[in-house]
């Protein structure tokens, strides 16, 4: 047993941090159990939003095989290095229970046939249909990514809230309450003592009462 004060004032502090300990703990207990509830959900997202990923790129390829089909490779490659615009989104934050995750908004991947930067009169529809398939698939890219890194959030704060949960739990309560039950037992032992002696005190005193009245 560590060097404690086995002093009422000791006993009040670790009484307060006691309290206060298990407090925290079930403050945790409920956000972790909250988390992993809410896991379920999110687990089901990121899968949802990956396969709708892999479904529009391998329709994306399609398109792209039948259009170089077409046009020729040097032709889609030329179109393709051609096209101008930046990609637009708003990037956020939204909060789980006290974790912070991404929220991206505002998407702007589609352009008008005018604003792709190659020549509509020069190429054929299936330039076009390509693009906009390219498009879809950039939208699901920023979606599966929200979706990914919400998850990966969430896990690692479900992780780092179960390590300070098993620590409260196997550790810092225990070790406290037995430091509390240690002051508890010197704090009557040294009660036991003090009547102890003032018994004798009392005894003395009245023997020599007794004998001072002979």
């Amino acid at each position: 047993m560590p060097q404690i004060k086995p002093t009422r004032s000791e006993l009040i502090k670790l009484q307060r941090r006691i309290k206060l300990s298990k407090t925290g703990y079930n403050i945790l207990k409920k956000k972790r159990d909250g988390l992993v509830m809410n896991l379920f959900g999110m687990v089901k997202d990121a899968k949802e939003a990956q396969e709708t990923l892999e479904e529009n790129y391998e329709i994306a390829k399609k398109y792209l095989g039948m259009t170089i089909a077409f046009e020729g490779e040097i032709a889609v490659a030329s179109c393709a290095l051609i096209k101008k615009g930046t990609p637009e989104f708003h990037l956020d934050n939204k909060n789980i229970m006290g974790v912070q995750v991404p929220t991206i908004s505002d998407l702007s991947f589609k352009k008008g046939i005018n604003e792709r930067g190659y020549s509509i009169i020069s190429t054929s529809s299936k330039i076009d249909e390509t693009v906009e398939q390219y498009e879809k698939v950039l939208e699901y890219v920023a979606k599966a990514v929200e979706a990914e890194s919400t998850l990966k959030k969430v896990l690692n704060e479900i992780e780092i809230t179960r390590r300070r949960v098993n620590a409260l739990e196997s550790k810092i309560i225990p070790k406290l309450e037995s430091q509390k039950k240690f002051i508890d037992f010197r704090l009557e032992e040294l009660e036991r003592e003090n009547k102890f002696r003032l018994k004798m005190i009392k005894d003395k005193k009245s023997k020599k009462t007794l004998v001072n009245i002979t």
